[in-house]
């Protein structure tokens, strides 16, 4: 059995997961990371992507759509503006969101937020990543 460390996931509206995990997997703002009991502490920011948490009984996986997370020798606590598990995952809506945003995207009038739009991108294909 690995080493065991306590996550907790909280968003504004509940407290998403808590647990012993032997592993947690998401994406900053700098990339993906991994963390294991004992990692160094740190803050970092995250970027949406999909969150793995790897239980004794295997790897749930869920979308996160950004926030923080502070990193301690025997706890992880995410903060996060949103997380879903596969079955909260509208597809259709989703696929819309995608679709949205690829358009705002190819459109070279100009007045968009091509980083707002490259986001929204992000967010829409991390659930559909994670419902599939």
């Amino acid at each position: 059995m690995a080493d065991m460390f306590k996550l907790k996931v909280i968003t504004p509206d509940r407290n998403f997961y808590e647990g012993e995990v032997s592993m947690v997997e998401m994406t900053g703002t700098e990339g993906d990371m991994g963390i294991y009991k004992n990692h160094v502490p740190m803050t970092v920011i995250l970027a949406p992507g999909i969150l793995k948490i790897h239980e004794e009984s295997g790897v749930r996986k869920a979308a996160l759509h950004s926030g923080f997370v502070e990193i301690l020798p025997e706890k992880v606590t995410i903060l996060a503006e949103a997380v879903e598990w596969p079955d909260e995952i509208d597809k259709k809506r989703a696929e819309e969101a995608k679709i949205r945003a690829e358009r705002r995207l190819s459109d070279k009038t100009g007045g968009i937020d091509i980083a707002r739009a490259e986001v929204a991108l992000k967010r829409a294909l991390t659930r559909l990543e994670v419902a599939k």
